[in-house]
């Protein structure tokens, strides 16, 4: 049975790492994870054919550090990106891409990289659009019936993409960045990965949950429903009212995984921990790469 820490014990483990050599993760150099020259910082990278593909750079953490520019994007599906996109992408220097889609999604919405580079890491599996619906008749559902069902399928995306968002953290823990993880719209299951990792890297709540709300400005609605996979989904039988929560987010979803992550023992910090393999020496390497004082 693993054992859990509390705060105190969490505490006490960070000045042991602090005071003790023979404890500390191995020097990060922090320089030795910099995004390519020549890139103007910019939350919403300009893409003719992107889908909600978003910088997570230049967010404060609680210590007042900043989180690099240019090595950490989050997108939807990259299946629009013209020729230019891939050219202006190749120049961001992109080593990695941790792919969230399913099987079908992967498929119905097929990105081809021009290039070697980057390496796309994804999994094979089947997708239950369901969780996020109701029970019932599509074109009869209510708003707060869609806004329920969202904020219910929260806890379990947590858990159904443990190992995707673990094998992410390895990529970033391993240096391998710029890094960009994406699913279909951007906003779910993407939207979870990035609040795992602002989480890890120390940025305030608030500015992390504000981060996942950008979806409902950056995400075009038409376009996601213009998709091959949201097309043929059963989404599109539902109400404008719930298909506006469904293809959008609300501070209810993000909140609803938070609560998973904040009962487990230790609260945040002790859920990295404990299901992400994510310790006091994992963390220190992960903001000595990615945060800057800058």
């Amino acid at each position: 049975m693993r054992q859990r820490a509390s705060f105190a014990l969490l505490g006490a483990l960070a000045l042991a790492f602090s005071s003790n050599p023979a404890l500390q993760a191995r020097p990060v150099a922090a320089a030795s994870v910099a995004a390519p020259a020549g890139i103007a910082p910019s939350r919403v990278v300009p893409l003719q054919g992107g889908r909600n593909f978003r910088d997570l750079g230049g967010y404060r953490t609680s210590d007042g550090r900043m989180v690099k520019w240019g090595l950490l994007y989050r997108s939807g599906s990259m299946t629009g990106l013209t020729a230019d996109d891939y050219a202006a992408l190749e120049k961001r220097g992109i080593r990695v891409v941790c792919d969230l889609r399913s099987t079908a999604e992967r498929q119905a919405e097929p990105v081809n990289w021009p290039h070697a580079l980057p390496r796309v890491l994804a999994d094979d599996y089947v997708m239950d659009n369901g969780q996020f619906l109701p029970k019932g008749d599509p074109r009869q559902f209510t708003a707060d019936q869609v806004r329920g069902a969202m904020a219910s399928s929260y806890p379990r995306l947590l858990t159904q993409f443990n190992s995707q968002y673990r094998r992410m953290f390895g990529e970033l823990l391993a240096g391998h960045a710029p890094l960009a993880f994406n699913c279909s719209a951007g906003k779910d299951r993407t939207g979870i990965g990035a609040a795992l990792i602002l989480t890890a890297l120390g940025v305030p709540r608030e500015t992390v949950i504000s981060d996942y709300m950008l979806s409902n400005q950056t995400l075009d609605p038409a376009k996601l429903m213009g998709g091959k996979a949201m097309a043929n989904s059963p989404f599109a039988a539902l109400p404008p009212e719930a298909l506006k929560l469904l293809v959008g987010v609300d501070r209810s979803y993000i909140e609803a995984a938070f609560t998973v992550i904040d009962a487990h023992q230790g609260g945040a910090m002790g859920y990295l921990r404990d299901e992400l393999r994510l310790g006091v020496g994992e963390i220190q390497r992960l903001r000595g790469f990615y945060l800057t004082r800058r």
